[in-house]
């Protein structure tokens, strides 16, 4: 349904809105505050960092949870990782019951971050919060630590400009997204009362562009597995050996080619794309956001943003072999390489990793032998937009930004709204975030436009406050 098409949602008392605009606006420096005290601990979850600061980043959370005095329950809580008795990550579970047979709302973000790369590439240290003109700059800045920030802020403002909300609130704040969610089933099973809501708002995704918000409908999902290749038993001599033999880097490399076609696009049969509208979008915008170099082309077939959002993708993002310092004159006798895929809505995580499987096995190079492994496959999500969560939604960004919101779209992979939904087929999910086109997350210099951090705040203020019965819905919706 077109925005345009969509009923007319009455309008939020003008007298609260401006309350709450300048709750949030008095807020800021407290909400800066609080997101610096968070990126200064590096919380990354991924095997070989230390998990004592992926703790000490929840603990803070859960202090930041019961400051608000909105909550009858907070804890930090581990589970076990499904199949084995490694603990997963500790997430922060926080609780309130509903007032007058109001809704309940999950707010859900994560507080683990990625690893933040070579320092060497970063303006300022990646975990020292640095402002530099209207953003702030340092890894989980944006990437979701805002995410924790605005909801915290959200509900302060709220409780400031209303007092008692009546809204039932949950906060799931999750300690391992960056890492495949690997204990997140564990926890909605373990912790289903405690997380069952009638509306999940999940802020951990982006908008259109610092003046304008974004409802995000649709996610790919992903596919990521190690594949390694190998054509020796054991290293040989080049010089002795080479134009006879063939080394695994040689039919690696002929192996990856074939998934591509020469325009760039994927050339899997089995794999599908999702027949859908997408916004205007140019190659000019493209190559700002993406970084392009002079000279060099985008790839694939299509509008834009259907190749981003709607069709799949293949990519190699790391490699085991040599590094050049070390590269001796050998044949190689196995490679092995990271893929990460890409999957339209629609299309099944696990039947998308089949059909790539299958294309990689008929087209091994000189009969090389391959073998796959850290197979890590999430389900793409589409939005169910008819849903009245979501005109509530733009109600709100409209009336926090004074901009039209557009629904969009997302080329990343937020698996876990899959499981979500399945668990809670009756609660409506809305994807919202604070990320904006030049946000760089996951990148060296990741940054948060502040501008963005607090008309987000306000958004989530207003939605929670429409929720909590400041706005009554049409008897048809």
């Amino acid at each position: 349904m077109a925005l345009h098409d969509r009923p007319t949602m009455p309008p939020t008392p003008t007298d609260l809105v401006e309350k709450l605009r300048g709750s949030v606006r008095d807020g800021v420096p407290a909400a800066i505050a609080n997101l610096s005290a968070l990126v200064r601990i590096p919380s990354v979850s991924w095997d070989g960092f230390d998990p004592a600061h992926v703790r000490a980043s929840a603990e803070e959370v859960a202090r930041l949870a019961r400051e608000l005095g909105v909550f009858d329950t907070v804890l930090v809580d581990q589970v076990a990782i499904p199949g084995g008795d490694a603990l997963g990550q500790p997430a922060v579970l926080a609780r309130r019951e509903p007032r007058d047979g109001r809704a309940t709302v999950l707010l859900y973000a994560h507080h683990d971050v990625q690893p933040p790369g070579d320092d060497a590439e970063w303006l300022s240290p990646p975990f020292e919060p640095t402002v530099r003109g209207d953003r702030l700059y340092a890894r989980g800045a944006a990437d979701d630590k805002a995410g924790i920030v605005a909801h915290i802020a959200a509900i302060r403002a709220l409780v400031e400009s209303v007092g008692d909300p009546r809204i039932g609130l949950v906060l799931f704040i999750e300690g391992e997204e960056e890492f495949g969610s690997r204990s997140f089933g564990a926890l909605l099973q373990k912790h289903r009362a405690l997380l069952a809501a009638d509306v999940i708002v999940v802020a951990d995704s982006d908008n259109w562009s610092i003046d304008t918000p974004s409802l995000t409908v649709g996610l790919r999902g992903n596919a990521a597995f190690t594949l390694t290749v190998s054509t020796l038993d054991h290293a040989s001599h080049s010089g002795m050996f080479g134009g006879a033999v063939p080394d695994a880097m040689l039919a690696a490399v002929r192996l990856l080619a074939t998934l591509h076609d020469a325009d760039g696009s994927v050339a899997v049969e089995g794999l599908r794309a999702h027949e859908q509208e997408v916004p205007d979008y140019t190659e000019e915008r493209l190559r700002e956001e993406a970084a392009l170099l002079g000279g060099v082309a985008s790839i694939g077939r299509g509008p834009v943003l259907h190749r981003l959002w709607a069709q799949p993708s293949i990519t190699v993002t790391g490699i085991d072999a040599p590094s050049v310092q070390n590269a001796s004159n050998t044949l190689l006798p196995r490679v092995s390489v990271k893929i990460s895929a890409r999957v339209a809505p629609g299309q099944s995580a696990t039947e998308a990793f089949d059909a790539i499987r299958k294309h990689l096995e008929a087209n091994a190079p000189f009969g090389a032998q391959l073998s796959f492994g850290a197979v890590d496959c999430g389900n793409p999500f589409l939005v169910d937009t008819s849903a009245w969560a979501v005109d509530e939604a733009l109600a709100a960004m409209r009336e926090a930004w004074a901009a039209e919101p557009v629904m969009v779209g997302v080329g990343g992979s937020i698996p876990f709204i899959a499981e979500l939904s399945e668990a809670f087929p009756e609660a409506h999910v809305l994807v919202t975030g604070v990320e904006d086109p030049d946000t760089r997350a996951h990148s060296p210099n990741e940054s948060l436009h502040l501008g963005v951090l607090q008309r987000a705040i306000l958004t989530e203020a207003v939605l929670l406050a429409r929720l909590g019965g400041a706005v009554e819905r049409p008897p048809q919706l």
